[in-house]
């Protein structure tokens, strides 16, 4: 079974992300662009740095072209906004990346995204689902030509997606006061698709992990969290950087340290960027959340009259309602988040420029920023553990949530949220525990005034059977 998850369908090379299991979601997806537009269907195919990324993306591209399907396809690696930009800009039917995001090194996935500028909606994956399930009973054989014959019959169309991409991001973002500040940034691309990408728009700025390397190199998994950045933190500490950035396999998610090496976490960035696009450039619009992202949006929301939607995990949900709705600013715990300003995409080289700007009109230091907040919102910290686990130990845990325990240790549980897994709110703090979408995992949020008591939510979470 090939299963659509939280962020697409993603699975471990060669046992599952198979070039014949490609080939039918690629078929799949072909019948679908044409399903919607069955005269000009066309598709946007782009690929990161991972192993064998650019061969599944031209196997896709062929068996497309085989249906009629017009196919754009990158030139090189390309971040996953890159690929949504260029969706939205050619007005094509439907966007792909192969990319499995921050999995470690032996996955690679497929993303679905709509021409939106943004991930495909739960209502589009679900009709793809549908041509992709009679496919799988079936397993028809999949005839094809060559990539390059289909080049010469210009059904396949290579195009490069980082110019048109940089140059947008350079009349969005204050790159003149950015410059003038001398913000002397690190940037950390894990070895991913965002390589050079700062650099294109930053010349003085300096990277690690730059380097192409689909094994990952030194880190065990390209996603730009503490625990998987003790690289980038220990260099923006000793060559006395202003700011590290980092974002993950795909580029869309981002992370940050500030000057003295201190890790600033997700929710951290979601706030202040909030507050600047509200405070500083005036924009207005809802505000949309994951349920695992900070309630210090909850406490900014309720003090602007702000109006706030609280989402499942996955930024699909997020996406939709930035293409239906006026939204401010939307984002999850992981790292993504979109802006008003910006594609209804997750982009953590954007997001990153724009922190830059905010340093730079502030004139503050990031760490001075992070202090702002808690001194209006007070302390919040945050913790994410994720668990790997047999199918029978991940159910015997949910079985256990779902009996909604009254008590988490010596915390009195106020009320429970089920809007996706289970979120069980105590005085100051909260504990989630959900299914991962995309791996098989558990994974366990906490927030609270203190770390300690974060650490006791987790404690008592895994304790749950």
């Amino acid at each position: 079974m090939i299963v659509f998850g939280t962020d697409g369908w993603r699975g471990i090379i060669a046992r599952d992300f198979t070039f014949d299991n490609v080939q039918l979601v690629a078929l799949a997806t072909a019948q679908y662009a044409l399903k919607i537009d069955k005269k000009k269907a066309s598709v946007v195919i782009g690929y990161d740095a991972r192993f064998l990324s650019k061969e599944f993306a031209q196997e896709a591209a062929c068996v497309m072209a085989s249906k009629g399907v017009v196919v754009h396809i990158t030139e090189a690696i390309a971040s996953t906004p890159q690929v949504s930009f260029a969706t939205k800009q050619k007005k094509a039917t439907v966007g792909v990346v192969i990319t499995a995001s921050h999995n470690p090194a032996e996955y690679n996935g497929y993303k679905l995204k709509s021409n939106t500028g943004g991930p495909a909606f739960p209502e589009q994956v679900v009709e793809l689902e549908k041509e992709l399930a009679a496919l799988e009973k079936k397993r028809p054989a999949i005839k094809f030509k060559t990539f390059d014959e289909y080049v010469k019959e210009k059904l396949i169309r290579p195009f490069g997606a980082k110019e048109s991409y940089l140059r947008y991001v350079k009349r969005k973002i204050d790159m003149p006061a950015i410059s003038k500040a001398g913000i002397k940034v690190l940037f950390d691309p894990m070895h991913g698709a965002g390589i050079n990408t700062i650099k294109d728009l930053l010349p003085k700025a300096d990277e690690i992990h730059a380097e192409y390397n689909p094994s990952f190199g030194e880190i065990d998994h390209p996603e730009p969290m503490a625990e998987y950045l003790p690289t980038l933190i220990e260099k923006v500490k000793e060559g006395k950087y202003d700011v590290g950035l980092a974002t993950d396999g795909d580029a869309d998610r981002l992370g940050a340290v500030d000057e003295n090496g201190h890790f600033v976490d997700s929710h951290k960035v979601f706030m202040l960027l909030m507050k600047y696009l509200y405070e500083e450039k005036k924009k207005r619009g809802a505000v949309a959340k994951t349920i695992a992202l900070t309630s210090m949006v909850n406490k900014y929301c309720e003090k602007y009259g702000i109006k706030l939607y609280e989402l499942p995990i996955g930024f699909k949900h997020v996406s939709k309602l930035m293409a239906t709705e006026k939204i401010l600013i939307g984002g999850e715990e992981s790292g993504g988040l979109g802006t008003i300003i910006h594609i209804p995409e997750r982009d953590g080289i954007f997001n990153g420029m724009l922190l830059l700007e905010m340093m730079a009109k502030r004139k503050k230091k990031l760490s001075e920023l992070v202090e702002e907040l808690e001194d209006e919102f007070g302390v919040h910290r945050y913790r994410r553990r994720d668990v790997r686990t047999t199918e029978k130990i991940k159910q015997d845990i949910l079985k256990a949530c779902a009996r909604k325990p009254k008590q988490l240790g010596r915390y009195k549980v106020t009320s429970i949220d089920t809007k996706d897994g289970y979120k069980f709110f105590i005085d100051k703090g909260w504990l989630l525990i959900r299914a991962s979408g995309t791996e098989p995992l558990l994974r366990y949020y906490a927030e609270a005034d203190s770390m300690n008591k974060v650490n006791e939510l987790l404690e008592e979470g895994l304790k749950l059977k």
